[in-house]
């Protein structure tokens, strides 16, 4: 909107971070967009005399009142000259505006809009901020734990024929509950697997399957559990009958040179084992190195005494449940269906992450804090190399990746070049500090 449409904007500061802005219309371009939202409801006003969609502009307003047409007025009038407003007054706006809008003088218009600015953050000092170093030890029970994951993946079902069950077969049975002899509902169910040793049953109910053959028909004697989930069962007796179908056996392999040739490019096991143990420390350094940046951002943004506007906090907040919800359904399930499951909802979800998203919006405000203090700039060299490694982690050349980047996409790469470098910054004048066990921490809780 040019400046002979519309008048100097008035500013007015409300809160910290909440500004007003008066912004005048004058009487052609607000006539326009009277008009304008004229022709885009008149299909549906219809008025005794006129067929609908007919009638008069003037007509309408009689009937209705002259601030018929402002709110869809709104549209047309507002967006230009709110543009306008901010870049006159140079605020950096982080909400929608809340807007309102009443007749002024000569047919012109006056809109008062409310918004909220990005507060403005002064670091004085970044230096000693204290953080622990996690533990980045590698345990030979981690290694082994590994390795009995990947020898279950590759364990084998065999049918036995020729023996009783034992204790980790899988048995087939058909089984049915009685308490007080008679049948009780979900007591029951046929060609059922069970995992013998798996405590998935109630407590004796495997350890009396162990023996039998198959074929046997038997009863399995059992007392329910006192805390059981069905009150009207918990702590009584109860009578299964159980058929055995079939005995299974899981020949799990043997952790040795064959095994580690044949789940991987190595010869012995021992080197299969190095390999398992550089990728479990590279794992476990690279979860140390973002805990410690959390532990600083955490400390940098204690330093800060800022009342956080409530718009950054809601889209932060949406920004993380979008990521939650793309990693639940990355995984193949439905977002929906997943929080019925877990008995939550969006609002409740939202207001979870609010404290985190309150942290993550203090640490953004604090890097670009300490980036404007620093003056500090993403080269093209380190934009090349952040985009090398944007191709490596997604999985995309980087050329097809260059493809997808527009301007604000480039612009956003370059600010996170920038934020690692005030991060590297904050590491470098940072002080580890010895890791308190959880006597001394309960200690000082006391004492606080």
């Amino acid at each position: 909107m040019s400046d002979s449409t519309q008048k100097s904007a008035l500013l007015e500061q409300l809160e910290e971070n909440l500004v007003k802005l008066t912004l005048t219309i004058e009487a052609a371009p607000f006539e326009d967009a009277l008009n304008r939202a004229y022709l885009k409801n008149r299909g549906k006003i219809s008025l005794p005399g006129f067929r609908k969609g007919r009638a008069p502009r003037k007509m309408i307003e009689m009937q209705f009142g002259k601030e018929v047409f402002y709110e869809d007025a709104l549209d047309f009038a507002f967006p230009d000259a709110f543009e306008a407003a901010i870049k006159e007054h140079g605020l950096d706006v982080v909400s929608a505006p809340s807007v309102d809008i009443e007749g002024g003088e000569d047919g012109g218009a006056i809109i008062y809009a409310e918004v909220y600015t990005k507060p403005v953050v002064e670091i004085e000092d970044y230096a000693g901020i204290e953080y622990t170093q996690p533990d980045v030890e590698v345990a030979d029970e981690e290694v082994n734990a590994e390795i009995d994951r990947e020898r279950e993946k590759n364990s084998r079902i065999h049918s036995v024929t020729d023996r009783a069950a034992e204790d980790s077969d899988i048995v087939v049975i058909d089984f049915e509950g009685f308490v007080d002899d008679v049948a009780f509902p979900g007591g029951s169910a046929e060609k059922f697997e069970l995992t013998l040793g798996s405590k998935s049953f109630i407590p004796g109910f495997e350890d009396q399957i162990i023996g039998k053959n198959i074929g046997d028909a038997f009863d399995v004697d059992v007392t329910f559990p006192e805390e059981y989930h069905a009150e009207e069962l918990a702590g009584k007796p109860a009578v299964f009958k159980v058929v055995l179908h079939e005995i299974k056996h899981k020949e799990v392999p043997e952790a040795d040179d064959s095994f580690a040739q044949e789940v991987s490019e190595f010869d012995t096991l021992d080197e299969y084992k190095a390999d398992i143990k550089a990728k479990i420390a590279k794992r476990k350094a690279d979860m140390a190195d973002r805990d410690i940046e959390n532990q600083l951002l955490k400390g940098l943004s204690e330093r800060i005494s800022l009342d956080v506007p409530k718009p950054m906090i809601d889209t932060e907040s949406d920004r993380i449940l979008r990521d939650f919800a793309n990693r639940v359904q990355s995984q193949g399930m439905d977002f929906g269906r997943y929080m019925e499951m877990m008995g939550m909802d969006v609002n409740g979800l939202r207001a979870m992450y609010a404290e985190q998203a309150k942290q993550n919006v203090l640490s953004r405000l604090a890097l670009e804090a300490i980036i404007k203090k620093e003056g500090l700039e993403a080269s093209e060299e380190e934009y090349e190399q952040e985009l090398d490694r944007l191709s490596e982690a997604y999985s995309i050349e980087k050329d097809k990746l260059v493809e997808t980047i527009g301007e604000d996409e480039k612009e956003a790469i370059k600010e996170d070049v920038k934020a690692k470098k005030a991060l590297d910054m904050i590491k470098a004048a940072a002080v580890a500090v010895e890791k308190k066990d959880e006597e001394e921490a309960s200690e000082e809780n006391d004492e606080s």
